[in-house]
């Protein structure tokens, strides 16, 4: 499904991923190269403007990192963003520039293209979230089924079977989850939607709509 793809979700300029991402029909697809696409980029990341402060975690110099924020590699923390007080960002995370980590907010393989925003209280795990994306406060993204089997993507009565057993969320460009809201394994959020505070997301979500809850998804106006 065309809707679903990386072309239609992204747009590549706003993100060190490009390449991975210029690879892959859907964007799950490169879930599972995040990693040694992160350790290929920090060895080429000018050293004026990045440092390595351990094993293939470069951080960059006009970033701003809390002291109490833990980082395990392989991640790229880019430029003027902000990890605050005890993020913890467990591995295979990408962060593009000026974003916002915020207090306690938790990243695990992860994307996140520049000027994205999980800032209060976030789980973002095995996702990719596009340029200015921006999750309230308390909204996560679940990325493993109850029952433990592989996420399916669900569309206009399709079915696209992933292979992944963790799988959280495509957001594409624009964003904006409200607070307190659960993104389900396997949903995709199409371009400059608003997703409604308290919400349950399945499936997929067209772009430039307005989520009010599974059975109220309207254009927005």
């Amino acid at each position: 499904m065309k809707e679903l793809t990386v072309t239609e979700l992204y747009s590549l300029e706003h993100t060190r991923a490009k390449a991975l991402l210029e690879s892959v029909a859907y964007p799950w697809q490169a879930l599972a190269k995040i990693g040694e696409t992160i350790v290929e980029i920090g060895k080429e990341l000018p050293r004026e403007r990045y440092e390595q402060i351990g094993e293939n975690v470069w951080i960059a110099r006009s970033a701003h990192v809390a002291p109490t924020a833990f980082i395990k590699g392989p991640a790229i923390i880019g430029e003027n963003t902000e990890v605050r007080h005890c993020a913890f960002i467990r591995g295979n995370a990408l962060v593009g520039d000026d974003c916002v980590v915020g207090n306690s907010t938790e990243l695990k393989n992860v994307i996140l293209f520049d000027h994205v925003q999980v800032p209060h209280y976030n789980y973002v795990g095995d996702s990719i979230l596009g340029y200015r994306s921006h999750m309230g406060a308390g909204s996560i993204t679940s990325n493993v089924k109850s029952d433990k089997k592989p996420v399916v993507v669900k569309a206009a009565g399709e079915r696209i079977e992933t292979g992944l057993k963790k799988f959280g969320a495509m957001l594409g460009d624009g964003v904006e989850v409200g607070c307190g809201t659960v993104l389900n394994p396997g949903s995709v959020v199409g371009k400059n939607c608003i997703i409604y505070p308290l919400s349950m997301v399945r499936g997929f979500v067209p772009a430039d709509s307005v989520y009010k809850n599974q059975n109220e998804v309207v254009e927005k106006k």
